[in-house]
């Protein structure tokens, strides 16, 4: 199914001119690549994120540009740094017959026999960056870890048997880890180094501009 995306053609500017665009419920956005010059385009900002929300990020997506549809996926998307809005997106024009590199989200599946047990899951990869045909892009990638007991670890090369898709991360790469929790003795608790207490995971920030 076609998921197309209506963009107009827009100058080019002061940031007046993109701020004008966003209070209009503009999204002002590029799209470069396959047959395409670089074009500087506005989408319905409403229209795009309903849109991203319900198909995902590494949809492909077809732009009309005032007539002709370019097939393209999200490259990169800039954030409003404290508001969190998106403040514009890079299209990349693609051919549908080629393979192209895309980012896709791990997702995590399963319950680890180290977690239940006590232990902490780490995962430093959030994303694996595979070669694939537009139309096999899969919305994540499941690795599940239910068989990963306290102090196991998953490297790229452990799972890329896997996995059907063509992964370009670096065999050494650690996807997670499974860690003893941390024992604090009650007569130390609270002292130390300042910058090492209260440590929180994070989701991991969408790339900006």
């Amino acid at each position: 199914m076609d998921i197309v995306l209506q963009a107009t053609r827009r100058e080019t500017g002061a940031r007046s001119t993109l701020s004008k665009l966003r209070n209009q419920g503009q999204l002002p956005a590029v799209i470069y690549g396959y047959n395409v010059e670089v074009t500087p385009v506005a989408l319905d900002y409403k229209e795009t994120a309903k849109a991203v929300q319900k198909y995902g990020y590494t949809s492909v997506f077809k732009l009309d540009i005032e007539g002709k549809q370019v097939n393209a996926v999200l490259h990169e998307v800039q954030r409003d740094p404290i508001k969190g809005l998106v403040k514009h997106v890079d299209f990349l024009s693609i051919n549908m017959a080629e393979e192209l590199e895309v980012d896709v989200p791990v997702n995590i599946v399963g319950n680890s026999v180290g977690v239940s047990e006590g232990g902490v899951l780490t995962q430093p990869i959030r994303e694996l960056t595979i070669k694939v045909k537009p139309t096999d892009i899969p919305e994540s990638i499941e690795i599940d870890v239910s068989d990963l007991a306290m102090g196991d670890s998953l490297s790229i090369a452990d799972v890329r048997s896997r996995i059907n898709f063509n992964i370009l991360n670096a065999d050494e790469e650690v996807l997670l880890t499974i860690t003893p929790p941390v024992v604090v003795d009650d007569e130390t608790a609270g002292q130390g180094d300042d910058g090492n207490q209260d440590i929180k995971a994070t989701e991991a920030p969408e790339s900006e501009n």
